[in-house]
């Protein structure tokens, strides 16, 4: 879970650093409407290190500017992604939330949710429309397989992690995965929404 800058040990500049090499957030190739896309690898968030006034200011300064005031859309890629690792926690994610531009939250067109498993989608169900104000939580799209997403992304433009085509692979042979009817090894942790506590909920383990 994500906490002040003053518990952590890296500085503001470097955390900033750090968000940017993992390339976490990158604008990236448009949709087939020709808007640009925010892409967003969940995975590749370090929520222990990096503290939410760092990534707010990596958003406001390096990302935001990038959208050119013009509508656009979000690829958010939830494969791998762990509660004990990349989870900002739901106040944190509250914090961000607000600290949106209302100009930028109103040039958001459609949020495309790529791999969501089942404990993802029963939390944006539940608490979807607390934490995400303001009409987001109903552009959000679920998208379950990579080729489902050039339906709507144009394909040649946007690149994406080896992982996330090998666990598209992994769901062909295994498809009861996407509805939570077979256990991942990989991500067990995924507790049951009734024995996890809410603080601990990933964004693997919403939508």
């Amino acid at each position: 879970m994500m906490t002040s800058s003053s518990s952590i040990n890296l500085s503001l500049s470097e955390q900033e650093h750090l968000i940017e090499k993992l390339e976490i957030f990158k604008i990236q190739g448009r949709d087939k409407r020709g808007r640009k896309i925010l892409r967003i690898i969940g995975k590749l968030f370090p929520a222990k290190i990096v503290s939410v006034e760092a990534l707010n200011k990596y958003l406001e300064e390096k990302i935001f500017p990038g959208l050119d005031e013009l509508p656009f859309s979000v690829v958010y890629v939830d494969t791998g992604v762990q509660r004990s690792e990349n989870f900002p926690g739901i106040s944190a994610l509250r914090t961000i939330y607000k600290a949106i531009p209302t100009s930028v939250k109103d040039r958001l067109e459609t949020v495309y949710f790529l791999h969501p498993g089942l404990q993802s989608r029963l939390f944006l169900a539940t608490f979807g429309r607390l934490v995400f104000t303001g009409g987001l939580y109903w552009k959000v799209k679920y998208v379950s397989r990579v080729e489902f997403l050039w339906e709507h992304v144009r394909r040649n433009e946007m690149e994406m992690p080896e992982f996330v085509h090998d666990h598209d692979e992994e769901l062909e042979y295994r498809p009861l995965m996407d509805y939570g009817l077979e256990s991942d090894h990989r991500r067990f942790y995924c507790m049951s929404l009734v024995d996890a506590p809410l603080s601990v909920y990933s964004m693997s383990c919403i939508a």
